[in-house]
């Protein structure tokens, strides 16, 4: 029987830094948890959060040694998604790399499937 593919990855710079967000946070978490809200002017962006607990429902990632837990109303949006981290000199935070989106908003900040 074949296993079936996790829904996302992660790259190594951004199992890094989720390594580094759970050692700061002070106390211990089941990971982090992903997932979609109704916002801005293509529709939905990406939430991410501190979860202390796994919840019943959520999809399970385990990747580079980081547990990713992503929000049951989530997953269908962001199958085969990856997740990066990026630093400029601009600017730094989480990049999702979702072949499911059909286009973005001008400022990056939501999208749509």
């Amino acid at each position: 029987m074949n296993e079936r593919p996790q829904p996302m990855t992660l790259t190594e710079t951004a199992a890094e830094r989720v390594k580094a967000l759970l050692a700061g946070r002070g106390k211990p978490s089941a990971g982090v948890r992903i997932g979609i809200r109704t916002k801005g002017c293509s529709g939905m962006s990406y939430t991410l959060e501190f979860a202390d607990e796994k919840n019943p429902f959520d999809e399970i990632v385990e990747d580079k040694g980081v547990t990713i837990l992503i929000d049951p109303k989530a997953t269908m949006f962001i199958i085969g998604t990856e997740m990066d981290y990026v630093e400029s000199k601009l600017e730094s935070g989480f990049v999702f790399r979702n072949p499911n989106e059909k286009g973005r908003c001008g400022c990056g900040e939501s999208f749509h499937v």
